[in-house]
C-alpha cells in the first residue's frame, strides 16, 4: 500500500517529513521561550525597573517589524525621548541624539520596504495638513538670515521639516494603518510615565523635586517635570477617546445580545490600563500648566463628541459647575488647591518682576514671568522677523532682567517664543497653522467609522492641550515634535478618508 509515493509495510505508515519539521520547530521555540525567560529573569535582577521595561518594549517592538514597516515607529517614539538622559547620563558621545538616529533608520527601513514591494513613493496630493505643514516650514525659512546663530536656527527649523516628512511619508503612504500609529503612541507614552511613576515615588532622589514631604515631581526621561506633563497631557486624550469608544462598542453588543470576543474585553482592560497609568504620570508631574491643559482638553472633547455642538456645550457646563462646586465645598485635596491658587495669584497680581523678592513658594512663577518680560524685549527691538527662530537662548544676554542670568533655552511661553524669535510674521504663521488644523480636525468628526470619530474627537483634545499648555511651556522639546508629527499624520490620514466617502456620496 502506497503512501506519500512510498511503500507503506506492515500497515505502519511512516514519519511525516513536515511533522519531523514541526517538532523540531517547537523544539526551538521551547529553547528561545527558555533562553528568553533566563535572559528577562537576570535583565530584571540587574537593571533598573524602568530601564528594563524599555529594553522589553524594544524587543517587543523589533518583533513587530516584519508584521508591519511600520512597527518601527513604536520604537522610534518610545526610545526617542531617552535624548535628554542620554546628554546628561551616558558616557558616549553619540554623533546624532537616539531621536535622529532613530528616525534616520526607520525612514530608510521603510524606504527600502517600499522599493522591495514596489510602492510608488511620490504621489503629490494637495493634503491640507501638508500644505500647512511646509507653508509654515517656508515661514519660518524666512528669518534664517536674520538669526544670531544659523545652527541655532536650523535645530528648530528642522523640526518642523521633520513634522512636515512625517505627515508627507503617513499620509501618502496607502498601505498605513492608522491604529498602528494610535498605539505606537500609546505604547510611548505609558513607557514613559512607568518611568515617571519610578521617580516620584523615590526613583530620582532628587531633593529640589520634593513635594508632599515624601514623593518626587515626575519628570520620566526628560529631566524636567513640566515637557514631562506636557507629553502625559498630549497622548492622554487619545488614551481616555480610544477607552470610552471600546467600552461603548462593548455595551452596545451587551445591548444587543451579541457575545462578546474576549479579544475585545482585553483590549478595553489594556487601554483603560494605559489611560490610568498615563493619567497618574501627569498628575505626579505636578505641573500646574499640564493640569490646566488636561482640564480645558477635557472640556472640548465633551462640546466635539455630540454632533450637536450645542449639547456638548451643556455637558462641558455641567462639568464645570460640578468642578466648582467640589472647590467650594473643600472636597479637592487641599495640596492640589494650594498649588493652583498661589501660581494664579502671582500670574494676574505681578506685572514686572523687576524688584520684586522671590521666595521658595514663587520662584518658579516669577522666573517664568522674568523670562516673559526678555521674550516681549526681544520682540519690541525686531517686531517683524524676531531675533531668529530657536535663537532666544543666543540673545537673551542682551535683554534678560538684572537677576536673571540663565536663558533656559526658551521663554516658557511658546507664543512669546515665537513672537519673540520669529516676531509678528512667525506668530501669525504658528496660530494660522493651528487653526487650520483645528478646523480639520473638526471636520474629521463626521468620518463614517465609529473609531476613526473618536481618534478624531480625542485629536481636538490633543490640539486643545497644547494651546493651553504652551502658554506656560515649550513642548516642542525632547524630540517630542515626533509623536506631534505622527498625531498630525493621522489626522491627515482620516481626513483623507472622509474627504474620500463624501466624494462617493
Amino acid at each position: 500500500m502506497a503512501s506519500n509515493g512510498r511503500l507503506n509495510i506492515s500497515g505502519l505508515s511512516t514519519p511525516q517529513p513536515a511533522r519531523l519539521g514541526l517538532t523540531q520547530t517547537r523544539g526551538h521555540v521551547r529553547w528561545l521561550c527558555g533562553l528568553a525567560a533566563f535572559a528577562a529573569a537576570a535583565a530584571i535582577h540587574i537593571l533598573p525597573l524602568p530601564l528594563f521595561c524599555l529594553l522589553v518594549l524594544t524587543v517587543l517592538c523589533l518583533l513587530l517589524i516584519p508584521r508591519s514597516p511600520h512597527a518601527m515607529l513604536v520604537a522610534l517614539l518610545t526610545l526617542a525621548p531617552l535624548r535628554t538622559l542620554i546628554a546628561t547620563e551616558a558616557s558616549i558621545d553619540l554623533p546624532l541624539d537616539i531621536g535622529q538616529i532613530l528616525l534616520a533608520l526607520y525612514l530608510g527601513f521603510w524606504l527600502a520596504y517600499s522599493i522591495v514591494k514596489r510602492w510608488q513613493l511620490l504621489r503629490p496630493s494637495p493634503e491640507p495638513v501638508l500644505m500647512s505643514a511646509l507653508a509654515i516650514c517656508g515661514v519660518f525659512a524666512i528669518g534664517a538670515w536674520n538669526s544670531e546663530s544659523i545652527s541655532n536656527w536650523l535645530t528648530e527649523w528642522l523640526k518642523w521639516v521633520v513634522i512636515a516628512i512625517m505627515i508627507w511619508h503617513l499620509s501618502q503612504t496607502a498601505q498605513v494603518n492608522w491604529r498602528w500609529l494610535v498605539f505606537a503612541v500609546l505604547v510611548s507614552t505609558v513607557a514613559n510615565a512607568i518611568v515617571g511613576l519610578y521617580i516620584f515615588f523615590g526613583g530620582s532622589g532628587a531633593d529640589h523635586l520634593l513635594i508632599l514631604g515624601r514623593f518626587f515631581r515626575a519628570f520620566g526621561t526628560f529631566g524636567q517635570p513640566n515637557p514631562f506633563g506636557g507629553f502625559m497631557g498630549i497622548a492622554l486624550p487619545l488614551a481616555v477617546m480610544c477607552a470610552a469608544v471600546n467600552l461603548y462598542q462593548i455595551a452596545l453588543d451587551i445591548r444587543a445580545g451579541r457575545h462578546v470576543a474576549l479579544s475585545r474585553i482585553l483590549l478595553l482592560v489594556a487601554i483603560a490600563c494605559a489611560t490610568a497609568i498615563i493619567a497618574a504620570a501627569l498628575f505626579a508631574s505636578w505641573s500646574r500648566g499640564a493640569w490646566l491643559g488636561c482640564a480645558v482638553s477635557l472640556v472640548a472633547m465633551l462640546v466635539a463628541i455630540p454632533k450637536r455642538p450645542v449639547k456638548g456645550i451643556s455637558y462641558a457646563i455641567v462639568l464645570a459647575a460640578l468642578f466648582c462646586a467640589l472647590w467650594s465645598a473643600g472636597l479637592l485635596p487641599r495640596s492640589v488647591v494650594n498649588r493652583l491658587t498661589t501660581a494664579a495669584a502671582d500670574l494676574f497680581t505681578i506685572s514686572d518682576v523687576r524688584g520684586i523678592n522671590f521666595t521658595p513658594t514663587n520662584y518658579a512663577v516669577v522666573e517664568r514671568l522674568a523670562h516673559w518680560q526678555a521674550a516681549i524685549s526681544m520682540a519690541q527691538a525686531q517686531p517683524f522677523l524676531g531675533v531668529g527662530l530657536g535663537n532666544y537662548a543666543a540673545a537673551y544676554a542682551e535683554y534678560r532682567l538684572l537677576n536673571w542670568e540663565e536663558p533656559l533655552g526658551h521663554a516658557h511661553n511658546l507664543y512669546l517664543n515665537f513672537l519673540a524669535e520669529t516676531g509678528v510674521v512667525g506668530l501669525a504663521a504658528y496660530l494660522a497653522f493651528w487653526i487650520v488644523i483645528f478646523r480639520i480636525t473638526w471636520r474629521t468628526r463626521s468620518h463614517p467609522d465609529r473609531i476613526a470619530r473618536a481618534v478624531a474627537v480625542s485629536l481636538l483634545g490633543c490640539w486643545t492641550y497644547i494651546a493651553v499648555h504652551s502658554v506656560f511651556d515649550n513642548l516642542f522639546v525632547n524630540n517630542l515634535f515626533l509623536h506631534i508629527g505622527v498625531l498630525l499624520g493621522v489626522l491627515a490620514i482620516l481626513h483623507r478618508q472622509v474627504s474620500a466617502s463624501l466624494e462617493v456620496e
